[in-house]
């Protein structure tokens, strides 16, 4: 099959690419960046895209974000996210829509080259891999509705928990009203803080948990 790989370590991205030939497979671009993942995985619309999740220049999540731009402009791509560490703020967004073509592995755990090489293809068919410390970690956050807000969500309630209206919110976030407002209608949602109640029930009840959560 034909793949995209993302590694911002030359040495990694290198060798991912050898793997990949010895396996029968054709690497049509190898990038070192999120941006160049996503203009790859556009141009040459591969079967599969392998991407790592820390790349430059903050190397904290790009890789996951533009995996998450690739599956929103590319429905039916099928990716493969490689990391060191489980970074779930993109990841449930990335996991999340049922659609299956997705994998999630730790690094250190890539150590049975036949074993990664069969979840390739088995992402690249359609279904699902993941590391089972990614699967405990998410179950852990679904308990805990809290962990389970976006990293903007949480910037919202922490604002919110300041006393700010939306407006407000808004102008320090250098958003709209009505982006604050679908944050804000989202956080209630996953809280569990539905709209029989008045809206400064809610907004109280929202700052409560995050606080508890803190």
């Amino acid at each position: 099959m034909r793949v995209v790989v993302a590694d911002d370590s030359v040495l990694l991205r290198e060798g991912l690419q050898l793997l990949l030939a010895e396996a029968g497979h054709e690497v049509v671009a190898a990038v070192g960046d999120g941006p160049g993942f996503v203009e790859a995985m556009l141009a040459h619309r591969p079967e599969l895209g392998v991407v790592d999740v820390r790349m430059p220049p903050s190397h904290t999540d790009e890789g996951l974000r533009a995996a998450v731009d690739v599956r929103r402009r590319m429905p039916a791509a099928r990716l493969m996210v490689l990391s060191q560490y489980v970074e779930l703020s993109y990841a449930e967004e990335l996991l999340g829509d049922g659609e299956g073509g997705v994998g999630y592995l730790l690094k250190d755990r890539v150590g049975d080259v036949a074993e990664f090489l069969a979840g390739l293809d088995t992402v690249a068919d359609g279904g699902t891999v993941l590391d089972p410390l990614v699967v405990k970690q998410m179950l852990a956050r679904r308990r805990d509705p809290v962990a389970a807000l976006s990293p903007r969500e949480r910037e919202v309630l922490a604002l919110m928990a300041e006393g700010r209206s939306n407006a407000a919110i808004a102008e320090a976030l250098t958003v709209t009203s009505a982006a604050v407002e679908k944050h804000t209608q989202r956080i209630f949602a996953k809280l569990g803080l539905y709209p029989d109640d008045t809206e400064s029930h809610r907004r109280v009840a929202a700052v409560l948990r995050f606080l508890r959560a803190g």
